[in-house]
């Protein structure tokens, strides 16, 4: 009688363990069965559910993915977390989708390149003749002589929606985005959207090209099958970065707009405090600047003090960052799809001192020593450029609005192609084999 008892309450524990529950990291958004113990489905780009799909999955509002399974055998589990900010994913199941088909599109072009001036007015004339697509372009785009005297171009970019980097917000009313140039005007891209980014459709028309595999001349199929939706994706991790400084010197406000180009929303007032939040897609650099004493910095990490940077500098970067400035000091390449950060020291001081790679839930914070000689720099992908001194602190998380890069063919392979033919990883000439008679 005790066994069929005992048995009677296993079962019941069995089935328990097997129904639906929900995952806390999601905001209860998502909802798992007995049946989710396989690969985990393919997602939209956005936080709602493609049609059809409701009843058999719920999308979570992370933007990282649907959330992995956390069940482990019969009885084990992990504790659920609600400040889970990134999930694994299979990179093969990041694909394209629209709720809506797409109407505006932001075309962003590398500035005082004559060679960029045709394929820039050919994609245009496209986007709305053939596509009858609402084209957003920077005000000082249109402002080249060469286009702004261009009468032929004249009807066309009548038909354009202009705006100005930190006077405009544009993050509501982009679909997806189209780059031409190099790496840096993917970087660009990235630092117009704090918030959630839309899909990145990057032409190699720069000098590297690490991060656009698009050639342009079969533009007009390439984009039609990205309006269609028929894309792969590589989410690349961005950091949140919270630098806090001593009210030192007064700023002013003008038109919601500091003159440090901060939107005014992203400043929270402390008592002689000032706070200022960034988006970093590549890497945040701390460095000695013109000093020439070593950099004397503190690191630490979720709290804990982990070591001080005595040398040119450190960096941190994301795992698309590792392949820039993190590559050249002697860091590890990282695929975008690896949740991670990565710290590397900048000619350190001494020769123990080797870069990691850390988990991206954690929380990095620098400062500088209490011995410090003299004062740090720190620049966001190379922009915003500014002095740190004894007090101020700089945050550095990974952020919860990745960018969703458009892959010409899936994820691994474009990375893998980019790495020989940009960086040309492991080329070398081939061994000579033995021959018959040695």
């Amino acid at each position: 009688m005790e066994m069929n008892r005992e048995k009677l309450r296993t079962n019941k524990a069995d089935a328990s363990s097997e129904s639906a529950y929900h995952c806390s990291a999601c905001h209860d958004d998502e909802e798992w069965g007995s049946s989710s113990r396989g690969r985990a489905k393919s997602r939209s780009l956005s936080a709602s559910p493609a049609l059809g799909s409701t009843k058999e999955f719920r999308r979570t509002r992370s933007l990282h993915g649907p959330c992995p399974v956390t069940t482990f055998g019969p009885k084990a589990c992990m504790l659920q977390n609600p400040k889970t900010i990134m999930h694994i994913q299979d990179p093969a199941s990041q694909r394209l989708t629209w709720n809506k088909p797409p109407k505006s599109v932001l075309v962003i072009k590398k500035i005082r390149d004559a060679s960029l001036l045709q394929p820039f007015k050919e994609l245009c004339v496209y986007l709305t003749e053939a596509n009858n697509m609402i084209v957003y372009v920077e005000k000082k785009v249109l402002e080249d002589p060469a286009i702004a005297n261009d009468d032929n171009f004249g009807p066309v970019k009548k038909k354009f929606c202009t705006f100005r980097e930190d006077y405009d917000d544009i993050s509501n009313q982009i679909d997806f985005i189209i780059c031409l140039g190099g790496d840096g005007t993917l970087l660009y891209a990235s630092s117009l959207f704090q918030g959630s980014v839309p899909p990145v459709m990057a032409f190699h028309l720069g000098s590297l090209g690490f991060l656009t595999p698009f050639n342009f001349e079969n533009f007009q199929s390439q984009v039609t099958q990205v309006i269609e939706g028929n894309a792969a994706l590589v989410l690349r991790s961005r950091l949140k970065v919270r630098v806090v400084k001593e009210n030192r010197e007064k700023t002013t406000i003008q038109n919601g707009i500091e003159e440090n180009g901060v939107v005014s929303t992203n400043l929270e007032k402390e008592v002689g405090k000032q706070i200022m939040q960034y988006q970093v897609l590549n890497e945040v650099v701390v460095d000695r600047g013109p000093s020439s004493y070593l950099s004397n910095v503190d690191v630490f990490l979720d709290g804990h003090l982990i070591t001080t940077v005595q040398g040119d500098g450190v960096i941190v970067s994301t795992p698309t960052g590792s392949t820039a400035y993190a590559a050249a000091a002697g860091a590890s390449m990282i695929h975008p799809n690896v949740p991670a950060i990565m710290i590397t020291p900048i000619c350190p001081h001494s020769l123990s001192f080797r870069p990691i790679v850390v988990p991206a839930g954690v929380e990095l914070k620098i400062m500088l020593s209490p011995d410090a000689r003299n004062t740090a720099w720190v620049s966001f992908d190379g922009r915003k450029r500014q002095e740190i001194c004894h007090g101020d602190s700089i945050s550095i998380t990974t952020s919860c609005y990745p960018l969703p890069s458009i892959c010409f063919r899936d994820p691994v392979s474009d990375w893998f192609e980019s790495l020989a033919e940009c960086l040309h990883w492991n080329v070398r000439k081939k061994q000579n084999n033995f021959t018959v008679e040695e």
